[in-house]
């Protein structure tokens, strides 16, 4: 039937039908994850929140969404992403509309808990249900635009903002925010092909599935080089480099709007470049993971300089933390490249789940060093509190970084060994 079905859609159909009611789902969830970054002046002001609470609120978000990784990954085998987003569209849309109406501290956490539950599932569903439509050779390319689509959430989530609370106060914004959630949903529930849904149901993975994942030496190796700076990555993009520009460079609320637009922006093209240069690598025998070493020492080379106060440069830092940053996306392109078939779907959940777990003790971590420092009555806290905070930040991902260059060393040494064996046995 599927196959069937497929022949009965064109490539313009399948773009309409399955392509963008899942993107914008991937759009919306890019959006409310990363719309704290501009609207943190007004919570402060509205709630009195210190940065200790705004980094707890923000990354609640990352917690529910890391918590829902396994339950949504069997769901959509199981049900499909049509009946999986159209539930799970419906409660973040929920969870928008009581955001919109907290008046405390935990009332606002458990509703941006309840909107990360609801967008759990949006990049998965989109990945699983595109794939029942596309060649499987196609798909990276279909990856890099989702990828793209997100992008373009997070860049709406900052300089339009900005523009949208010039009619509306952040109550009305998350009100809105709501009603396109929801109406998201309903869009991939009439629109999206039934067929659409994926494969037969599959069973449930067992525990010892999951943990075969985590055994993996191909995983793991891939995630001590990569899933820190991923983390670092999400949860400083979200909310504190905002922060940084407001609290340590001075710039205006409107400037910062301007300069996080920017950066965000910068991920559609960092997205696209990755994914060029490491074709274009691998063309000429360097393996993706290699490419990602390189650009992880830059990315770090890049929060050094944020340490040492680099004045001069601070717009340039902060899009180039971003544009550098979409570097660790092809974390997931080189797991599922480099582990057995059987496992690709689940280290795929298993990595999210890590990955914002990760995001979630530093979005939070990195409030709670700030609090160490007393604000002004600004509620801005000193260059040298986020010194510290990014500080502590880069000695976690150098010890991954070392690790790879002793493995590579290790690598390297083995070859010329077995190199001087050869040449030994010929003479």
């Amino acid at each position: 039937m599927m196959q069937h079905a497929q022949q009965r859609l064109s490539g313009l159909a399948v773009f309409f039908s399955v392509f963008l009611p899942f993107a914008l789902g991937h759009y919306l969830s890019s959006l409310l994850r990363t719309v704290n970054a501009v609207l943190a002046p007004n919570l402060v002001q509205s709630l009195s929140l210190t940065s200790g609470q705004l980094g707890l609120l923000t990354s609640a978000f990352f917690f529910s969404f890391a918590l829902v990784q396994l339950p949504v990954g069997i769901a959509l085998d199981r049900y499909g992403p049509r009946k999986v987003q159209l539930v799970l569209m419906l409660l973040a849309g929920g969870g928008a509309l009581m955001f919109a109406h907290g008046n405390s501290f935990a009332q606002l956490v458990v509703a941006r808990a309840i909107i990360g539950f609801g967008l759990g599932g949006c990049f998965m569903s989109a990945v699983k249900s595109i794939s029942g439509w596309i060649a499987p050779e196609r798909l990276p390319s279909v990856h890099g635009y989702l990828i793209a689509v997100g992008g373009l959430g997070a860049a709406s989530a900052t300089l339009p903002v900005r523009l949208a609370l010039q009619f509306t106060d952040w109550r009305g914004l998350f009100v809105l925010l709501g009603a396109l959630a929801a109406c998201v949903g309903l869009l991939i529930w009439l629109v999206t092909p039934r067929a659409a849904a994926g494969a037969p149901k599959a069973a449930a993975p067992t525990v010892q599935s999951i943990l075969d994942v985590y055994r993996d030496p191909a995983f793991r190796k891939t995630i001590s080089l990569m899933l820190v700076p991923h983390a670092v990555f999400f949860g400083l993009q979200g909310l504190w480099m905002g922060r940084w520009l407001s609290d340590v460079a001075h710039f205006s609320d409107a400037a910062v709007a301007y300069l996080l637009y920017l950066s965000m922006a910068a991920v559609i093209f960092g997205a696209i470049a990755v994914g060029m240069i490491t074709e274009w690598a691998g063309r000429r025998g360097v393996k993706p993971l290699d490419v990602a070493a390189v650009g992880i020492g830059l990315f770090v080379l890049v929060q050094i300089a944020i340490v040492l106060n680099f004045k001069p440069g601070f717009q340039t830092l902060s899009v180039l933390f971003t544009l550098i940053g979409t570097i660790t996306g092809i974390e997931y392109a080189i797991v599922a490249q480099s582990m057995p078939p059987g496992l690709t779907g689940r280290a795929a959940t298993c990595l999210n789940l890590l990955i914002f777990i990760g995001a979630f003790l530093v979005q939070a971590g990195f409030g709670q060093v700030l609090g160490l420092w007393h604000a002004n009555v600004l509620h801005q806290y000193p260059a040298g509190a986020y010194q510290a905070a990014f500080g502590i930040l880069v000695l976690l991902q150098l010890p991954g970084l070392m690790l790879y260059v002793r493995r590579r060393g290790s690598v390297a040494a083995t070859a010329r060994a077995q190199g001087h064996g050869k040449g030994a046995a010929v003479a």
